[in-house]
């Protein structure tokens, strides 16, 4: 415990040294919840945590301090496999602000309870647990090897989420769907046809999701880069 302790406190140290408490501002204008946080910059957070390296004690001992950047750290620290579906569970239901959660979703989708938990989240009533797994799809989406089938069968979670007005998690749905429409022509296509479903609803938001993803999935030069 003593090494972790330790461990904590340098990383924390690390972040207040490179903290710019001018950037605070400018983060509350793009969504951020800056009650707990310092200040420090994405590129900065990423060089601690890799000096720190993978520890999920450590991990542990930096989420629970509540700080916004210490969380981050926490979440590139921590080894996917590592987590249990409990432990990821209390961090999906701590989070507070989009930043942390699509790092944190980075982490998760990575892990062996990826889909257990974008299943279970994905109607999640706590705004940013909800958008943690829209998060993770967009990350698989762009990262994975998964077959088609497995991301044809998360469309139907996206077209159920697709209502819920609010800012963090109709940006993380809209954000899934146009990943899963970029990874090659079949989904592309299973993409589209999905935004196209989503305008007949008589909803504003599943309206904005569709129009938005359709403008991306249409252009020329994204529908160029689909190779396969």
């Amino acid at each position: 415990m003593a090494v972790e302790r330790c461990a904590k406190d340098e990383v924390l140290a690390a972040l207040h040294d490179v903290a710019d408490p001018t950037r605070l501002p400018g983060m509350a204008r793009v969504g951020i919840d800056t009650t707990h946080a310092l200040g420090v910059s994405v590129p900065n957070i990423r060089t601690i945590a890799k000096q720190a390296g993978r520890d999920r004690g450590l991990a542990e001992d930096l989420w629970a301090t509540g700080i916004h950047e210490a969380r981050m750290v926490a979440a590139l620290v921590a080894a996917p496999d590592g987590l249990s579906f409990a432990r990821m569970r209390a961090w999906a239901s701590d989070l507070d602000s989009w930043d942390v959660a699509d790092m944190v979703a980075d982490t998760f989708a990575s892990g062996r309870h990826a889909d257990r938990a974008i299943q279970a989240w994905s109607r999640a009533p706590h705004g940013f647990t909800k958008r943690c797994a829209f998060s993770m799809i967009a990350r698989l989406a762009v990262s994975s090897d998964r077959p088609d089938a497995s991301f044809r069968d998360l469309l139907p979670l996206i077209h159920r989420a697709a209502t819920d007005e609010r800012n963090e998690v109709k940006k993380a749905v809209n954000w899934a769907l146009r990943q899963i429409g970029k990874r090659n022509r079949a989904l592309h296509a299973a993409a589209i046809r999905e935004a196209e479903s989503l305008l007949t609803i008589e909803d504003r938001t599943a309206r904005w999701i569709a129009r938005d993803a359709l403008r991306e999935l249409r252009d020329p030069t994204v529908v160029a880069r689909i190779t396969r």
